[in-house]
């Protein structure tokens, strides 16, 4: 005998030498045979959302915009006409502020912020620091905006990658808006053809559009003489 065999025959004597007052078997049934697999939940996707900010000073008047986007892609656009004089500073600084507002506003808690200003961007890191006195009450009341947020943060983006908050802060300056108006949501589609340019495509298993045209032009033909068969 191998060792391991000894070892198991000296248990079993052992065991049926020494028996246990009632003893019940296991019962290794699973109540919930249909169940194969427990898994546990996987995490929703990321709560992240992302808002581009810009603003608008020309000869035409001053305005500001912003985009939010959600984490499944879906944009929240802003456009605000401002009616009083301001620097390009400024009215990014007001872009800045309008766009975490209406963030908070839709309870968002983690934001990543892009605008093409580096001055708001390294200031709001604490890298650049300001002397203006038009730009201090912006960044002390933008760092109060920003602990309300859980997770959040600023990047700097040239102007080609922020052209639609500048977009919108141009569609500010350039509209007519009464004081109060609100406009409906802005919607931007993308076409490859000219409108005039459209296709009927015949449904499966139907016979096509045209059938019952060409079955009653059949019926109701016009011989060479004029007269109605």
């Amino acid at each position: 005998m191998t060792r391991k065999a000894v070892k198991g025959s000296v248990i079993a004597d052992l065991l049926a030498e020494n028996p246990i007052q009632d003893y019940e078997a296991l019962d290794f049934e699973f109540p919930d045979e249909h169940i194969n697999e427990v898994d546990c939940e996987e995490e929703g996707p990321a709560d992240v959302w992302e808002m581009y900010f810009d603003g608008a000073v020309n000869l035409s008047g001053n305005g500001i915009g912003a985009v939010l986007i959600s984490p499944d892609g879906k944009h929240f656009p802003i456009a605000v006409k401002l009616r009083f004089d301001c620097t390009n500073n400024v009215a990014e600084y007001e872009a800045c502020v309008m766009g975490l507002q209406a963030a908070i506003e839709m309870k968002i808690r983690k934001l990543e912020v892009y605008g093409d200003s580096a001055l708001i961007i390294y200031q709001v890191k604490g890298e650049w620091q300001t002397k203006d006195p038009k730009l201090i009450p912006y960044q002390k009341y933008l760092l109060e905006l920003i602990k309300k947020f859980e997770e959040i943060s600023f990047t700097h983006l040239s102007r080609d990658k922020n052209q639609f908050a500048d977009a919108l802060a141009t569609l500010a300056v350039m509209a007519q808006i009464e004081e109060g108006q609100m406009a409906q949501t802005l919607k931007i589609k993308a076409r490859s053809e000219p409108a005039y340019c459209f296709m009927i495509e015949e449904e499966p298993d139907r016979k096509p559009w045209y059938h019952d045209i060409l079955g009653s032009s059949e019926n109701c033909r016009i011989p060479f003489g004029g007269e109605q068969e």
